[in-house]
């Protein structure tokens, strides 16, 4: 049976959060109030939590691929820790969604922030000439640029899994995730196809058994998504909000089109949340529109949202994505 699992998350007031969950067919709708779910979210050990900087380098493709690794702190004995990889978004830094990777570790997982050079934040650097910036932003979005992303993903694990750290990661348990332009990154490590010149192009990585997808939007320029989309087949969190809007210089996106993306996977186990109001950005480091509380409380939703959905994935129970925000 297809499995697909629906939560909307009112988020916009104080008032509560609501979530309706589907399997198959309706099952029942819930309401907490705000409140208890920021008290119910894991709270992170950050003194039990180590930070890697990596000035790594793809030799072969002469690119430069920094990474941030959050880890838990280990012991004599360090345990094996499954591995997230995060790809962010246009303008991005392996810095940023620190309140992701450290809540991931402070989870039992390792947390790999890799930084794209092609469209990290030195795009907003240089001239402040607005016709300088559109053609960094064109470039940025470029489809050679969306390669490399992915290729930088696939490099990082690689260098990762052959290095020092090794003994410290679980190979047999990954997972990709990202925002925004990274969750276009994240979806084509987990089989999104593209067609070009009759062709199929393939970036699918294996070793990525499920996907945390957040603010995804469409292929710019691609028409069927679902043709992009329909050959993922691992399980997948969809994180979005009704004021999800994209506006860059000569793109537009909404949050209709995160939902699209959500019904064009694949994948018989997904799931899809929409919080009330906020706006793209709130999912990032930065405040953004809405303020500190809106932000705050989406945040910590987002890290109890995610730690339920890895836990479906390993060890393979859903009761606390099925009873979120509970």
């Amino acid at each position: 049976m297809r499995r697909r699992h629906f939560l909307r998350c009112g988020l916009a007031a104080a008032a509560g959060l609501s979530r309706a969950g589907r399997l198959g067919a309706v099952t029942g709708t819930a309401t907490l109030g705000l409140a208890s779910v920021v008290a119910r979210a894991d709270s992170p050990a950050s003194a039990d939590i180590e930070e890697i900087d990596f000035a790594w380098e793809d030799r072969a493709r002469q690119r430069p691929v920094p990474s941030l690794l959050y880890l838990p702190a280990g012991s004599a004995v360090p345990a094996l820790r499954p591995l997230i990889v995060f790809s962010h978004g246009l303008g991005g830094s392996r810095h940023g969604y620190r309140y992701l990777g450290r809540h991931w570790a402070s989870q039992g997982w390792a947390s790999l922030h890799v930084q794209h050079v092609g469209s990290d934040r030195q795009l907003w650097w240089g001239d402040r000439n607005p016709l300088q910036l559109f053609g960094r932003i064109r470039d940025a979005a470029s489809e050679a640029e969306a390669i490399a992303r992915v290729q930088d993903v696939r490099w990082a694990v690689d260098r990762l899994l052959d290095g020092e750290l090794a003994p410290r990661i679980d190979a047999a348990r990954c997972v990709v995730a990202g925002h925004s332009y990274g969750a276009n990154t994240a979806m084509l490590a987990i089989g999104a196809r593209l067609r070009r010149q009759g062709q199929t192009v393939n970036f699918a990585d294996p070793r990525f058994k499920a996907a945390i997808l957040i603010s995804a939007p469409p292929f710019h320029g691609e028409g069927d998504q679902a043709a992009i989309l329909s050959a993922v087949q691992v399980p997948t969190l969809h994180v979005t909000a009704t004021g999800d809007e994209i506006r860059i210089p000569g793109y537009y996106s909404n949050a209709s089109d995160r939902i699209a993306l959500f019904e064009a996977v694949g994948s018989p186990r997904k799931a899809l949340a929409v919080f009330e109001g906020g706006a793209h950005s709130m999912f990032t480091d930065r405040t953004g529109p809405g303020g500190f509380e809106l932000n705050a409380k989406v945040k910590t939703a987002t890290q109890s949202l995610t730690t339920a959905f890895l836990r479906s994935v390993w060890p393979g129970d859903d009761s606390a994505l099925l009873d979120w925000p509970r």
